[in-house]
């Protein structure tokens, strides 16, 4: 008797040893929403719709982007805090609902490290400052020869108050001197169809979402905030080669309310990196300009607690 029970007591074991991962997480039970902090049209809004796509196919149920913007990303980022951490709510997060806004308004109702559970990293774009061809500036020393001779004349579009771009055309005006005139909008889509409509004469945008103006010749990239020259715009110059001190990253990841179990954060991260090894979604970063680099879910919070005290004195000194 003793001899039977061990031997079924072993099989049982076995059995579960044998069992996939799915069968240990059921998650995900029903439609997952990823939220996104901008209007579609934006980097955020193209990359969690590809990688929805993606992680729909593999994991079996709808994963359905949902477009919250508002409050520099804190509309999208407050009710992710409030969702149940239980997987079905995730967020395409970003820089500026994470380390620009929590400093630029200090009643943000959630802390950007505490509240939240950032699993994966995806990558980072960098920005760069466009005009349209009608305004005449060939390159940056141009487009500062004709600022300068005429401070406040020429307008810029953001995609926000306290957007990266906001913040950055702030700094630019410091560095270089130049007076422009600011337009904030409610995110980069409305703001880059007023730039193509030529409402608008430049923009301070991220790369990849202007890339077809730029191959269409209907918008010129002057200066990129990359430490380097980056591989979609190998012929435009830094801002840091013009010699301004001009260095800026938007990153991108997929976060979660604090508290999620870690099988399903696991499970989360496995089918993400997955996605994104697919050479299909490999080419599509490239062609945006998206630039990876592996981080593990620890390296990656550590990574938006780092940002949060780089952007601090960035937006400090562009709110004051």
């Amino acid at each position: 008797m003793y001899r039977r029970t061990l031997l079924a007591s072993a099989a049982l074991a076995l059995t579960a040893l044998a069992l996939p991962a799915s069968a240990e997480t059921p998650w995900p039970e029903r439609p997952v929403r990823i939220l996104v902090s901008f209007p579609p049209g934006g980097s955020s809004d193209l990359v969690a719709r590809l990688l929805s796509e993606k992680l729909s196919a593999s994991l079996g149920q709808q994963f359905v982007v949902e477009n919250k913007p508002g409050a520099a990303g804190t509309v999208a980022a407050s009710a992710l805090q409030q969702a149940a951490p239980d997987g079905h709510t995730l967020m395409l997060s970003n820089l500026t609902p994470f380390n620009v806004a929590p400093i630029r308004f200090p009643d943000t109702p959630y802390d950007p490290i505490a509240d939240f559970d950032h699993i994966t990293y995806v990558g980072t774009v960098h920005l760069g400052l466009f005009a349209t061809p009608s305004l005449g500036a060939e390159d940056l020393t141009g487009f500062l020869e004709m600022a300068r001779a005429e401070p406040g004349k020429f307008e810029y579009g953001s995609s926000g108050v306290g957007s990266w771009g906001h913040i950055i055309a702030e700094q630019f005006q410091d560095e270089t001197g130049v007076e422009l005139f600011h337009i904030p909008y409610k995110g980069s889509g409305p703001m880059r169809l007023d730039f193509m409509g030529g409402v608008v004469p430049t923009i301070f945008d991220a790369v990849p979402q202007n890339l077809p103006a730029v191959e269409e010749g209907t918008a010129i990239p002057l200066a990129v905030s990359a430490p380097e020259r980056i591989a979609t715009l190998p012929d435009v110059p830094t801002f840091r080669e013009a010699g301004f001190d001009i260095l800026a990253e938007n990153w991108l990841g997929v976060s979660a309310p604090a508290g999620v179990p870690d099988a399903v954060k696991d499970k989360l991260d496995a089918a993400l990196s997955e996605a994104m090894a697919d050479p299909e979604v490999m080419a599509q970063f490239d062609s945006w300009g998206l630039i990876r680099a592996p981080k593990s879910s620890a390296e990656f919070s550590d990574y938006v607690a780092a940002q949060l005290a780089q952007w601090t004195p960035l937006v400090q000194a562009a709110t004051q």
